[in-house]
């Protein structure tokens, strides 16, 4: 999730894409950006009849519409790439120690539950078990910025509620995150 594709983040996603080409990987990428991705969960998500259209709670009829296929096209052409993936990979530059609004708002609408989890389906028992996720992601600060006794911490502990607390909470496999360090920095 980039806005310019001649990003390093454009350059990332580009070198994986070739190298799992190679590899003999089919490749399907979703560039947020470039298909102008709503990122706001809002009632417009719901194809259909509300269940409780006197006060809209969108987890509720997010969940409802997704056991009846109701969510809007978009949502939907996003939850058959994950079932058809086997790895996702997340690019993008870390903004504020997490993902991009556009990412973010992604998560809230394609990872909905009874699509990607549903209660007791968590975690190791989530929808998407058998998935590998992996983060690969370009900082503003140096590595040593990112370490327990640097200016902005450990970056496992602020990777954490994503790894742990979206993917995995998933079902994910969440493999080591590939972390580019101040790449507008390094030299060529």
């Amino acid at each position: 999730a980039h806005q310019e594709p001649k990003s390093f983040n454009g350059s990332l996603k580009r070198v994986a894409v070739e190298e799992l080409s190679r590899q003999g990987c089919a490749v399907t990428v979703s560039d947020l950006y470039a298909m102008d991705f709503e990122p706001r969960a809002t009632r417009k998500d719901i194809a259909g009849a509300v269940s409780n259209p006197e006060v809209f709670s969108y987890g509720v009829e997010a969940y409802e519409a997704c056991k009846k296929r109701c969510l809007t096209s978009d949502i939907l052409e996003e939850q058959k790439k994950v079932q058809e993936a086997d790895l996702v990979i997340f690019q993008f530059p870390l903004y504020w120690f997490s993902v991009p609004a556009i990412m973010k708002g992604w998560m809230d609408r394609v990872l909905c539950q009874g699509f990607a989890f549903d209660f007791p389906g968590i975690y190791d028992a989530g929808f998407l078990k058998g998935k590998l996720a992996l983060l690969s992601l370009t900082t503003g600060g140096t590595a040593e910025m990112y370490t327990r006794t640097g200016a902005s911490g450990d970056f496992r502990y602020f990777l954490w509620p994503l790894q742990h607390g979206a993917l995995h909470f998933c079902g994910f496999q969440v493999l080591a995150p590939q972390i580019s360090f101040a790449p507008e920095y390094a030299s060529e």
